[in-house]
């Protein structure tokens, strides 16, 4: 009872803290029940303390490192995923070789390790065009050293190769990356709004694909029947004998210029399955990813988290579970493409199926409370109040605070 009475007293404080706190000048304010998604099903992310749009995290000696878009693709490391974020340098040293697209300002990069080589593969690309590349760099240290730029693997829209099939079809942004758990063979997955998501099997030196004249391609997803298909943002793990393609689905950015779509139709994450890593793969209630299908994972809650998407999955371990990560919009913050926050969330699988764990971190007086089972823990870290919301199902020591 004294426990609950202290708990009820400091909760009422903090959100007195934030009812405080002036509200921003520049904040976009849409109508609620309109734009935001007020559920509470969904669980709250944990803050990832970075300002991000399309993130993709390393974990590699002990450190976490991730890379993000933007001038000659930034990357950061941190001891957690909750940060303390150091910039650490940048991929490439000045615009890429390639010339298609915004050569300064790449998109969406994802890093793999191979043998202790890094491979960060990016997109040339500008909003709303086919015209666009997916390109390679490389390096052997993760501490700011140059990165060598190896120029393009894939094109479409125009330039050499963009006229081979599927690349006629297809739209050349957000590589990702599988490895096939028996073999070892290594593919890149990309692909938009164009003919939705692909995949390609690279070369043995992941440089370029295999086969370029005549590429041995899979489509991953699709909408048929529709002229307009927001999948794109791919990402593929690997779990207890399933392959699973994750990605974006819906509207994604520049919502303070293009408008807000209806509710329901911002982004969201989705996931679908299969045994082998080239398909076919079906969502939780068997539909085929070609036919339109997809659960659901992550989508937008509470009124505060909006448009989650961007998204990768960093395997776990004996301690740790998978984590889902991810950039959305914080509607206490703002609505701008630079004003998206990373988050995360741990992942358990229910017959095999990936489900976000309950488990919140709430940061710098924004109080939200989850409807949780077990034991709630109050903290302050790094000289902020912190309320740590935990299933007495999770041990505290997968949560890296």
């Amino acid at each position: 009872m004294y426990r609950s009475t202290v708990l009820l007293l400091l909760l009422a404080a903090l959100v007195a803290l934030a009812r405080a706190r002036p509200a921003s000048s520049g904040l976009l304010t849409p109508t609620l029940s309109q734009v935001y998604e007020t559920t509470d099903t969904i669980p709250l992310p944990n803050v990832g303390n970075l300002q991000v749009h399309d993130p993709n995290v390393v974990y590699w000696n002990d450190h976490y490192y991730l890379f993000k878009g933007g001038v000659h693709v930034l990357y950061y490391k941190a001891a957690n995923m909750s940060g303390p974020w150091t910039q650490v340098g940048t991929v490439l040293d000045g615009d890429s070789i390639i010339h298609q697209g915004n050569r300064s300002r790449p998109w969406a990069p994802t890093t793999v390790e191979r043998n202790g080589t890094f491979y960060c593969f990016y997109t040339l690309s500008t909003h709303g065009s086919q015209n666009s590349a997916i390109g390679v760099a490389t390096s052997t240290k993760l501490d700011g050293s140059p990165w060598t730029d190896h120029g393009v693997m894939i094109r479409t829209g125009q330039g050499n190769g963009s006229d081979v099939w599927p690349f006629t079809i297809s739209n050349a942004i957000d590589a990702s990356f599988i490895r096939d758990n028996a073999t070892g063979k290594a593919y890149l997955n990309y692909g938009s709004y164009w003919h939705d998501i692909w995949q390609i099997p690279l070369s043995d030196d992941w440089l370029s694909i295999e086969s370029p004249e005549k590429p041995d391609a899979k489509q991953l997803t699709f909408i048929p029947n529709e002229t307009f298909r927001p999948e794109e943002g791919s990402w593929m793990s690997y779990h207890d004998g399933y392959y699973y393609v994750w990605f974006s689905h819906g509207k994604c950015c520049s919502f303070d210029v293009r408008g807000f779509p209806a509710r329901g139709d911002e982004y969201n994450i989705r996931v679908g399955r299969s045994r082998a890593v080239r398909g076919p793969f079906l969502d939780r209630d068997g539909k085929l990813l070609l036919d339109g299908g997809g659960t659901i994972v992550y989508a937008s809650n509470h009124g505060l988290v909006y448009a989650p998407g961007g998204l990768g999955v960093l395997p776990g371990n004996s301690s740790t579970p998978d984590i889902l990560y991810y950039h959305y919009l914080n509607t206490s913050i703002g609505f701008t493409d630079e004003q998206a926050q990373l988050g995360y969330n741990y992942l358990k699988y229910d017959n095999g199926w990936p489900v976000v764990l309950d488990g919140i971190t709430i940061k710098s007086g924004a109080v939200t409370i989850a409807r949780l089972p077990g034991w709630w823990s109050l903290m302050i870290l790094s000289g902020m109040w912190t309320l740590i919301v935990v299933p007495v199902s999770v041990n505290m020591g997968d949560f890296p605070c």
